[in-house]
């Protein structure tokens, strides 16, 4: 039932509405301060971050940011910029979590988390996931760490949620991968629970990036010169987190999904209602909040069956991320969606400490 223009004012804007009326939360897809203040005041109870994120972030701020970068390296006179560029990312973490904790102690633990990211190139290394991701658990009490949904990255989810680690599995696009994450966490929170461990404030989130994996069905279709229905494809991923949602019901899985990667206003209006996460970039959210449209749930409203019809019949990969078994564990690294992510973050990684070498070693050509 929409909410009625009287009681509408009540509230600061459209995703504070959904905040308040609905089960669907929502989390600020950036650790900006400016970007993050701007959420919680209108019902944000999170954020995250990942390269691209923090890459922008650090370029936008650089002027603030580069006397502390110099003063990381003066400090540490044997890093490189690898070092330098990891405290960079702790740092602005630390920042954000400062800001969430409000959120954090007023919900007793359950939100207000900021999630930080492993090193994308360690996304076959389920050691060095497990060894980076417990040094991140221990920079704030309010940390939720993002693992990349690859075959070691499923592997290190069970062994952090053992460990008490809240994870955020990230790098995922499709039915299986989310699936796997969650049947990881439930293994790892047996565990934990068998060793007489606490795990009442353990909220574990499976992310499925669903204008990702739009991306690489478009990609997909031109490149094998398959001719779809206009806008059918937008379609695509929400498709897929609706399909997941109540196999993740049915099984009583402890793991709440959350859709990111933000194309359209589809990927916020269709998904209102669910008792899922929304990660919103902040571009998308001003949008949204001046956009007039009704704050209305639509979560259990199916995408039109002629939709997904074209969809499974034109698009293989589609059928492989839809379908509960279309991807087998071995092949989440070697997906199309999963390929493209991993080498954006990786060159995203590889930017940012390309920034921070600017900062370290300032080019002599340049004045």
């Amino acid at each position: 039932m929409a909410t009625s223009p009287q009681i509408r004012t009540r509230f600061k804007s459209p995703l504070h509405e959904m905040a308040v009326t609905t089960p669907t939360d929502f989390w600020n897809d950036s650790c900006a301060l400016d970007e993050l203040a701007y959420a919680i005041d209108n019902g944000a109870v999170g954020a995250t971050s990942n390269p691209t994120i923090v890459g922008e972030v650090l370029t936008r701020e650089l002027d603030r940011r580069r006397p502390r970068i110099a003063e990381i390296a003066a400090e540490h006179p044997t890093w490189g910029e690898d070092e330098v560029a990891w405290r960079v990312i702790e740092e602005l973490a630390v920042e954000a979590a400062e800001l969430l904790q409000p959120v954090f102690e007023r919900e007793g633990g359950l939100k207000g988390r900021i999630s930080i990211q492993t090193d994308p190139r360690n996304y076959r290394n389920a050691a060095a996931l497990v060894d980076q991701a417990l040094y991140f658990a221990q920079l704030a009490p309010n940390v939720q760490v993002k693992i990349g949904a690859t075959r070691a990255g499923v592997e290190a989810i069970e062994e952090l949620t053992a460990a008490g680690v809240n994870v955020n599995a990230t790098v995922s696009f499709t039915v299986p991968q989310v699936i796997a994450v969650a049947g990881a966490v439930e293994r790892g929170l047996r565990r934990r629970e068998a060793s007489g461990e606490d795990v009442s404030t353990m909220r574990p989130v499976a992310t499925m990036m669903i204008g990702r994996l739009d991306d690489w069905l478009q990609v997909v279709a031109e490149r094998d010169g398959v001719l779809l229905t206009p806008g059918v494809v937008s379609w695509a991923g929400i498709a897929c987190f609706k399909h997941a949602f109540p196999i993740f019901r049915e099984r009583g899985y402890r793991t709440r999904l959350l859709a990111a990667a933000y194309r359209s206003s589809l990927h916020w209006t269709e998904l209102i209602g669910g008792d899922v996460v929304l990660t919103i970039p902040a571009k998308w959210q001003r949008l949204f909040n001046t956009s007039g449209i009704e704050v209305r749930p639509r979560f259990d409203e199916p995408v039109a069956t002629e939709i997904v019809d074209e969809l499974y019949e034109k698009l293989p990969d589609f059928r492989r991320a839809y379908e509960l078994d279309g991807l087998a564990v071995e092949e989440f690294d070697t997906y199309g969606a999963t390929v493209r992510t991993v080498r954006t973050f990786i060159a995203s990684y590889h930017d940012l400490a390309a920034t921070v070498r600017d900062v370290m070693l300032p080019d002599p050509d340049r004045r």
